[in-house]
């Protein structure tokens, strides 16, 4: 199941695991892109969990139509409520190292059904991204169905399928 907002998008999967196991998953950079649904993602750079709000996380990309091709986004986590919700701000930094957030953001939110399943829910929100950045960017930069792919690679890799 899937929704399209005005200023975000969102889907919802039930899997058969754990709120805490598949928090962790979430919290572990490597794994993204794994779960990641559109093959942008393909490393993490920064391996380290996410442990703390504020926390800086960078993933080496790749899009056909990125000026560059091959980018490497910075992301600033701003939810990190174990194991209920995680989220982050994507970026990347600056040629003076300063951190430049576009105003997006990524959001799992977990809610446990019972002691073994968990209705997971992906948010895609770009409700803070300024307009100056909308003019060259059109929001969202992938269909819906991009977040019920991540949910359904999110439910093999925390499943072991």
């Amino acid at each position: 199941m899937h929704t399209v907002d005005q200023e975000n998008v969102s889907a919802t999967l039930t899997v058969a695991v754990p709120a805490a196991k598949v928090f962790a998953v979430l919290a572990d950079p490597t794994t993204h892109a794994a779960i990641d649904g559109t093959g942008w993602v393909q490393e993490a750079a920064d391996r380290a969990p996410l442990t703390e709000v504020g926390q800086i996380f960078r993933m080496d990309m790749h899009y056909a139509k990125h000026p560059d091709g091959d980018y490497r986004t910075a992301n600033q986590v701003v939810v990190l409520d174990p194991p209920r919700a995680i989220g982050w701000l994507t970026g990347y930094e600056k040629d003076d190292g300063q951190l430049e957030l576009g105003g997006w953001i990524w959001r799992y939110d977990l809610t446990p059904l019972g002691p073994s399943e968990t209705e997971v829910t992906l948010t895609y929100d770009w409700s803070a991204v300024p307009q100056f950045r909308r003019e060259y960017i059109q929001f969202p930069p992938f269909g819906p169905e991009h977040l019920a792919n991540s949910l359904h690679h999110l439910a093999e890799l925390v499943s072991g399928r």
